[in-house]
């Protein structure tokens, strides 16, 4: 009877595992490899990434590992941030390995990263974001904040 349990409780804990994995990223909980439509053309204007709340990226950190993280558009270039970013699994594996995916809404498109070093670039993708998210404008950019600029790449 024990195990008999012990299975069952096994293919439950597999199986709500597997679900997390490949329906995820949710929330704050990352997932696996990104489902959706993979898009093969090269994107060149990413004005539409401004449109819905989140977008998801997937990076390589041995395994396929993805999370929900803003993104926005500025001059039709594609950008990514987060606050806090040094150590965190995702951004760690983009400065190893930049290439990736984006989905945005529920197209998955291959890309590459490049963090952002550049004063003025990094203002922008502020200040998009802040436009984006509806937040004070003059909300100063913390030192902690990182962006990524994202350009298409061959699939």
């Amino acid at each position: 009877m024990v195990k008999a349990v012990a299975v069952v409780l096994s293919v439950f804990v597999v199986g709500a595992l597997s679900t997390f994995w490949f329906v995820c990223p949710c929330e704050q909980m990352p997932g696996g490899p990104l489902q959706g439509e993979r898009s093969t053309a090269m994107v060149q204007n990413w004005s539409f990434a401004n449109e819905p709340g989140l977008c998801q990226v997937q990076v390589d950190r041995g395994i396929p590992w993805s999370v929900n993280l803003n993104c926005m558009s500025v001059d039709e270039e594609l950008f990514i941030s987060c606050a806090r970013c040094d150590g965190k699994g995702w951004s760690t594996a983009v400065l190893d390995n930049p290439a990736g995916f984006i989905r945005i809404r529920q197209t998955v498109y291959p890309v590459r990263f490049t963090r952002l070093s550049d004063s003025r670039m990094l203002d922008a993708a502020w200040l998009a974001r802040l436009q984006k998210l509806g937040a004070d404008e003059n909300t100063p950019r913390p030192d902690h904040w990182w962006s990524f600029k994202l350009v298409s790449r061959p699939a």
